[in-house]
């Protein structure tokens, strides 16, 4: 199981290039091998933020455990 500290850890990788754009990431829950995220900002309502979810975070995610995958909640 991963930590939601070590997950902490890959969000403060990736959030200054969602802060540069006007946006935000917020951990909502790590449970087993899922993690719960929530987008702010411009990051919300962006039209791409599907491909920042599952192609950037969710591979950066994978390099701690290559079963995790990412939930976006509301």
């Amino acid at each position: 199981m991963t930590s939601r500290t070590a997950v902490e850890g890959v969000l403060a990788r990736v959030r200054p290039f969602l802060v540069a754009d006007g946006g935000d990431i917020q951990l909502v829950a790590v449970d087993g091998d899922e993690v719960r995220v929530r987008l702010l900002g411009a990051c919300a309502d962006c039209p791409t933020s599907h491909m920042t979810l599952h192609v950037g975070l969710e591979s950066a995610l994978r390099r701690l455990s290559p079963a995790l995958r990412i939930i976006q909640v509301a």
